[in-house]
């Protein structure tokens, strides 16, 4: 079973997860030099840091703090997007037109 964010991410595959969960330094830095790059903002190795979506444990600070798809989901005591009427909403369509992946659970979950 696949530890899902809300979005529909798959939290086992994300480099922070892992490098997490393996204590990896290394992928730290390489995630935070390839995320930096892609927001065009700076994020230190340090801020690579998350234990999943829906865990209590650390987040990315994105994830805990900037997430609106995350913050929603709280609020609505949802376990993902595909149980809103308002699917697809402007948050999630930044998800799901960046990985399919996301998309294609989501969807699978909506039917």
């Amino acid at each position: 079973m696949s530890n899902r964010a809300y979005c529909g991410l798959d939290c086992d595959s994300c480099d922070a997860f892992i490098a997490t969960k393996n204590n990896d330094d290394a992928l730290r830095e390489k995630t935070a030099k390839s995320w930096s790059a892609m927001n065009n903002v700076e994020i230190k190795p340090e801020h690579i840091n998350c234990t999943g979506c829906k865990s209590d444990g650390v987040k990315t600070f994105f994830c805990s703090n900037l997430c609106e798809i995350r913050k929603c989901n709280i609020e609505r005591k949802a376990d993902n997007c595909s149980s809103c009427d308002k699917y697809p909403c402007e948050p999630e369509n930044n998800v799901v037109t960046s990985s399919k992946d996301a998309k294609d659970f989501i969807e699978s979950l909506k039917k």
